[in-house]
């Protein structure tokens, strides 16, 4: 088949769609497919056999950079003629959309008060955004693949999207490069008997503040690594105002993940919106419980492997969540269990569904 991929920037090094952009071409590729890349930014690290098409967006205004690259993609692929298109960013015109983001208006909902969203809502950002959303979600042409049943749920209740058009795909992980510690590796633990992991950037989002107040309510001998690119001076006051001063590493982002997975005992993410939090399967693969809210989409397909807290403001229920895994013995088998899982879903699982969807797609 021949097959054109739509992404902004394409880079083995971004997290979130950028990988999984990166692993779905090089899938491809290996699978015998005629692949060919549109996008904005590229790496200058190149992937054999793939041909990268940049087109040149010009302009800082972020709106701006988004409508045109729409439309600079829209013209590459009338040229190239492939058998489908998918698109990983926000772009008009293609055969699959991947809601990677999950839901914008739903996003919004979540991460604003009832005012912060009116006011958003006003601002060209996020207006073009929920714009094109309705539009792509509106178009009978396109199908829409969803990282998780949570964001299949929320379009097709909100947008009336039917079933037919809807397709869930999971995110993969390389079980090779994550995988959990073997007996003979031992924890840095210094003073502590837990050391609790959080990644991803967009503190607020991901629930940093949360997690901070549960660490509060937390014993002494348990730590929070916080690994992110986000501005740390606010939350390294957040947390002296807290008394954690000597509990909290704010560790800046990392290129080492599967290392600082390995010295931890699990992942605590309390995220106000993730349409299907990578790190939850990046942490199952090292064999790590993981604790999360009910607004992230992996919740539901961690099953056994994870702890669940349907409101992501409920200190408490988090609290109580760590104290849950705490024995030693509970916490092995939610890893074992969410281990298995990540086993299941490879990069070679994701790519081999979407091969069956674009098969389709050309067939029709």
């Amino acid at each position: 088949m021949r097959i054109t991929l739509v992404v902004e920037k394409f880079t083995p090094q971004g997290g979130g769609v950028e990988r999984v952009a990166w692993e779905v071409a090089r899938g491809l590729r290996g699978a015998g497919d005629e692949v060919s890349v549109c996008a904005r930014e590229v790496d200058s690290i190149s992937l054999p056999g793939v041909d990268v098409k940049r087109v040149r967006v010009t302009g800082r205004w972020q709106p701006w950079r988004t409508w045109r690259f729409s439309a600079a993609a829209a013209e590459v692929i009338q040229k190239a003629r492939p058998d489908c298109v998918q698109s990983f960013s926000r772009t008009r015109r293609q055969d699959v959309f991947r809601a990677g983001g999950g839901c914008h208006a739903r996003y919004m909902e979540q991460i604003y008060s009832a005012r912060g969203e009116w006011l958003r809502r006003a601002s060209p950002r996020h207006a073009l955004a929920l714009a094109m959303e309705k539009a792509v979600f509106s178009d009978p042409a396109q199908l829409i693949l969803c990282n998780s049943e949570m964001v299949r749920d929320e379009i097709g209740e909100r947008f009336g999207v039917g079933e037919e058009r809807l397709r869930v795909i999971h995110n993969g992980v390389d079980v090779d490069r994550f995988r959990p510690r073997r007996r003979d590796e031992s924890i840095n633990r210094d003073q502590f008997e837990r050391n609790w992991l959080l990644v991803g950037s967009g503190f607020r989002r991901k629930g940093v503040d949360t997690a901070l107040a549960v660490m509060a309510m937390r014993p002494k001998d348990e730590r929070l690594t916080v690994v992110g690119g986000d501005p740390r001076s606010a939350w390294v006051a957040r947390a002296r105002a807290l008394g954690l001063s000597d509990r909290i590493v704010f560790y800046g982002p990392s290129e080492n993940l599967p290392a600082l997975y390995r010295q931890a005992d699990g992942l605590l993410l309390p995220t106000r919106y993730d349409a299907f939090a990578n790190v939850c399967l990046e942490a199952a693969a090292s064999g790590l419980p993981v604790v999360t809210s009910g607004a992230n989409g992996a919740a539901r397909w961690l099953a056994d492997g994870a702890r669940v807290v349907s409101d992501p403001e409920d200190i408490d229920g988090f609290a109580e969540a760590l104290e849950a895994i705490r024995p030693e013995k509970l916490a092995r088998s939610m890893g074992r269990a969410g281990r298995l899982r990540a086993e299941s879903s490879t990069w070679s699982d994701h790519v081999r569904a979407l091969r069956s969807l674009y098969r389709s797609v050309a067939g029709e």
